[in-house]
């Protein structure tokens, strides 16, 4: 009984050690990892040795002349004189499409052929016209004749005079409707009856979208293609009201095509808008291109333009000085040092927004308020920027 009371005792006071063993090594874990992060600093520290060893250099941000611009969105458009709806003045039926969507067209070129059965009466009224005309133009001319010799009587001339021009309106009334069918009515008084009218392009251009196909009916007035000329494409810009006041004719601006690989061609201001479009309180700002090297622009093409207000005094870093990193851009700013010892420079980011860049340096406007006298580092800032990921890798 007492060997067993005793190797009782003893496995106790084992377990027991062990568990003191465990606590005591956890605590010390705790405690190492507290005093770590105790001893890690905020941000980037370096001594002045080793500033001077990789080329950091730091200053004051400083104020620059630089060809201030304005961000505005946009796509390009083309004059209403250089887009036309080609519809017709008469229904029929589509007998024939002389073009094919894509195709460079002509002024006056034929584009379809529409076939209308009152075409042919109306082609008849004119004959009819024509030909009465000619008895009422003698019959006037004979009343004229005996008036000036003082032989006919002043009634009988007066009535030949407004039947005269009574036919002679209705005459003409007749030609010009037959010349907006693109019908010629001297082949007409020759003989030549047509059931069928031409239409014709009425600018130069390349054809669109064709909304009629062959042997369909289509009432008056309905537009069967489009053709477009887009020698004369510009862009229509969004400016808000703050900027508004920055932008004059004659500005340059640079594009980017979007969708397009980012595309750059250049342009210049050539009309402002003299209303806000709907509530968004922007007004539409209109651009001419510079398409020498003709490329292929297409109306609806979505672009970023960057418009060129002239030098103005801005905040300005050199290039290098500003990173990026996941989609954001930030400098190294110098931390005050609270201690006031001087042995070692801490830096820290800040995130900015940028502008221009010129002449080497690029404006800047700081997201977070920073101090009148704050320095940043104007160089070395890859060397700063390199060692802040290595240190996150580690942590």
């Amino acid at each position: 009984m007492n060997i067993q009371k005793y190797k009782l005792i003893t496995a106790a006071f084992l377990v027991g050690a062990a568990l003191v063993s465990c606590s005591g090594d956890t605590g010390k874990k705790q405690a190492d990892s507290t005093e770590a992060k105790k001893e890690k600093p905020d941000g980037l520290v370096l001594t002045h040795e080793q500033m001077q060893t990789v080329g950091i250099v730091t200053g004051p941000i400083a104020q620059k002349n630089l060809d201030s611009v304005i961000k505005a969105n946009g796509q390009l458009a083309v004059p209403p004189q250089n887009k036309a709806e080609v519809s017709i003045l008469s229904g029929g039926i589509i007998n024939h499409i002389n073009v094919i969507e894509g195709q460079q067209v002509k002024r006056g070129q034929l584009l379809a052929t529409i076939k209308n059965q009152d075409l042919i009466k109306i082609q008849q009224d004119y004959l009819a016209a024509k030909n009465n005309f000619t008895y009422i133009q003698a019959e006037y001319n004979r009343q004229k004749q005996l008036q000036e010799a003082g032989a006919g009587t002043g009634k009988s001339f007066q009535s030949a005079e407004a039947t005269y021009h009574a036919e002679r309106s209705r005459l003409t009334a007749y030609e010009s409707q037959l010349s907006q069918l693109g019908i010629s009515p001297g082949k007409i008084a020759n003989g030549k009856i047509v059931s069928q009218f031409p239409v014709l392009s009425p600018i130069g251009g390349t054809v669109g979208q064709i909304t009629a196909n062959t042997g369909a009916f289509v009432q008056p007035g309905t537009s069967i293609m489009e053709v477009v000329d887009n020698s004369k494409i510009h862009c229509d810009l969004t400016v808000f009201e703050k900027d508004l006041m920055h932008v004059k004719i004659g500005q340059k601006v640079s594009f980017q095509l979007t969708n397009q690989e980012n595309q750059l061609i250049t342009g210049t201001i050539n009309g402002i808008n003299k209303s806000f479009e709907n509530e968004s309180k922007g007004v539409t700002v209109h651009a001419v291109i510079n398409n020498k090297e003709q490329k292929n622009l297409i109306p609806g093409m979505y672009v970023t333009a960057l418009i060129s207000t002239g030098s103005r005094l801005t905040t300005a870093v050199p290039v290098d000085a500003v990173m990026r990193s996941e989609g954001k851009q930030f400098i190294f700013i110098v931390v005050p040092d609270a201690a006031g010892k001087g042995d070692t420079v801490r830096f820290k980011k800040a995130e900015v927004a940028t502008g221009v860049t010129e002449l080497g340096f690029i404006q800047i406007k700081p997201l977070q308020d920073l101090p009148a006298s704050v320095k940043v580092a104007l160089k070395g800032a890859f060397y700063l920027q390199s060692k802040a990921s290595g240190g996150a890798e580690e942590e």
